[in-house]
């Protein structure tokens, strides 16, 4: 199973909202003792493989910038039938930090590096997993930004210590929702997780 961290290469975009999926993928292969990152020149992406649970799982960060993540997973994804193993994990400024939530078939909802992804497999039938990272009230009300510039000034502002702990620990049960993805499907991953 093929799983995408979206986010930006680079170092000024290491800790940055926009890249709590490429942050997710890196903390699971780290706990998972994931093969080292391997560069693959041909998919312009960094790769690790390994397996939890018995479940054999291939992480890919794109070395993209995030609106040609597509780039690198069509280099993989190839056709219908590896589509179904495809599962890409990516902010969501909709969702309360913390949180995830599992779609399937849907459009990108004005996320570019997702929208890139959809062109490239020229299919929007795939997995995705959805990372919150809106702050919110201790009643679960967003308290999300408004308008195009505050929107993108927050997704590129660096995650505060406190939000990557969460964050941390949100990965433990991305990785179990992969585990059940890859095992028992999306749709038992769904019923269980969102």
């Amino acid at each position: 199973m093929l799983i995408v961290g979206l986010g930006n290469r680079g170092e000024e975009y290491t800790k940055t909202r926009h890249n709590a999926g490429r942050i997710i993928l890196e903390y699971i292969a780290k706990a998972q003792e994931f093969s080292d990152w391997k560069n693959d020149m041909k998919t312009k992406s960094l790769r690790a493989k390994g397996e939890i649970d018995s479940e054999k799982f291939d992480f890919m960060l794109p070395e993209t910038f995030m609106n040609n993540s597509g780039n690198a997973v069509a280099g993989v994804i190839d056709g219908p039938k590896k589509l179904k193993n495809l599962v890409v994990v990516y902010d969501d400024i909709d969702l309360p930090l913390g949180s995830l939530k599992i779609s399937f078939n849907r459009s990108s909802g004005g996320h570019n590096g997702l929208e890139s992804v959809i062109k490239r497999v020229k299919s929007r039938e795939f997995v995705r997993i959805r990372i919150g990272v809106s702050p919110h009230t201790p009643t679960g009300k967003l308290k999300k930004p408004s308008g195009e510039a505050a929107v993108l000034k927050f997704l590129l502002g660096a995650f505060k210590d406190d939000e990557l702990k969460e964050l941390k620990k949100l990965s433990k049960k991305i990785t179990e929702t992969l585990v059940c993805i890859s095992s028992e499907g999306k749709d038992k991953a769904m019923s269980l997780y969102n």
